[in-house]
């Protein structure tokens, strides 16, 4: 029987375009085979081993003739290519309607409403890279104490301020003010506090952003678990993304390595239930900056860190590796990318080298948690556990 589940989100890592990437602008996305062309191929040994080349024709990664994990890729059925629409579906929410996006900028009666809440006049207000409009606006910020109100191609409402001029719990009671008032028709998916720090010309972005995310419509994996006494940890931007709910404690990290030590530091004494892990470098530092080299590096970190994950990893643990979307960071847009995603499943008592195929949606995998946990079906998703049983 399986006693823990451990589910690691490689955010942005995906493997090639899914039929209906035309609709997104995605045709031709796939962030893992144009990563490792652009760098002359990965190295990624451990991955290797549980079977990723298995997935796709990879550069540098060869197809194992026997893997010690099981295999496969997800679809998904939600509309949209943001985080908040994929870590929903892998806890059994699909989405018919995409959250609404702002690529020329919020309107008039969005900033107005805002601006009354917060009691500040605002800059900015068009779609940027996070780390360019800080440096174009944040000394008039620091001079008028107006914070840089800025999207991009995802359903995003960021909110940069300096932590001299706006102090991060004071930054973190706006962005709740502000997702309060963003309600259809202008729900976006997430609100997002981007704290910095520095002088101008300098200015960098800190590790203390806080994502505050619509609240889920229905009850989730995470909600599940939970009213079956089941312990369910978030690391990373989990929190955030389900606003709270279904969590029994969560740690927030500000990069990779961080939660992979707090993965490692759980699995020590957490005795049964979810650990959820999302994994962000991938897509906020080098997805969404065109930077495909920065890319493989945080891959091939990611990699090195495994062997110890995995050491962690006891009898009754099941470990699964995937991702929530793409962000192929070759193409000439900075968005994320509408891809499949990687699907790896490894345990010490599970079966090995078994082809999961393509599965239609991520669903499928949060069907697969509940069944292994002993918890009720979700309202959608087919359970692949039946797969991964030896004999």
């Amino acid at each position: 029987m399986i006693q823990r589940v451990i589910l690691i989100v490689l955010d942005g890592v995906g493997v090639g375009e899914l039929p209906d990437a035309a609709e997104y602008g995605d045709v031709g996305s796939n962030t893992l085979a144009h990563v490792a062309e652009a760098v002359g191929g990965l190295a990624l040994p451990n991955l290797e081993a549980l079977g990723l080349g298995h997935i796709g024709h990879f550069a540098g990664i060869r197809t194992m003739g026997q893997p010690d994990g099981c295999f496969g890729r997800m679809g998904q059925l939600s509309k949209g290519k943001d985080s908040t629409a994929g870590h929903w579906e892998m806890a059994g929410i699909l989405l018919e309607e995409p959250f609404p996006t702002y690529p020329r900028g919020f309107p008039k009666e969005m900033l107005d409403l805002f601006e009354q809440a917060s009691g500040r006049k605002v800059l900015g207000n068009r779609a940027a890279s996070g780390t360019e409009i800080i440096q174009e606006l944040g000394e008039e910020h620091m001079r008028t104490g107006a914070p840089i109100v800025y999207t991009s191609t995802d359903s995003v409402f960021q909110i940069a301020a300096h932590e001299r001029v706006v102090p991060v719990e004071e930054l973190y009671r706006v962005c709740r003010a502000a997702r309060k008032l963003l309600k259809p028709p202008h729900q976006v998916a997430r609100v997002i506090a981007r704290p910095f720090i520095g002088e101008p010309g300098l200015f960098v972005r800190t590790e203390r952003r806080r994502d505050f995310s619509v609240e889920p419509p229905s009850p989730t994996l995470l909600d599940i678990l939970k009213r079956s006494g089941q312990l369910i940890v978030g690391i990373g931007k989990i929190e955030d993304l389900f606003n709270g709910r279904g969590l029994t404690r969560s740690i927030h990290t500000g990069n990779n390595a961080a939660g992979l030590d707090e993965t490692v530091r759980l699995l020590k004494t957490m005795p049964r239930g979810l650990i959820f892990v999302n994994l962000v470098d991938f897509d906020t530092l080098y997805g969404h900056r065109n930077n495909p080299s920065g890319y493989a590096k945080a891959l091939q970190e990611f990699d090195a860190r495994l062997p110890a994950l995995l050491d962690a990893v006891r009898p009754g643990d099941l470990l699964c590796v995937t991702a929530d979307h793409g962000n192929d960071p070759t193409t000439p847009g900075t968005d994320h990318s509408r891809e499949y995603v990687p699907l790896l499943v490894v345990g010490p008592r599970l079966a090995q080298g078994v082809n999961l195929g393509t599965r239609r949606t991520f669903a499928d995998l949060g069907q697969t948690v509940a069944e292994a946990l002993g918890a009720p079906r979700l309202d959608c998703g087919e359970s692949f556990l039946d797969a991964l049983t030896p004999g």
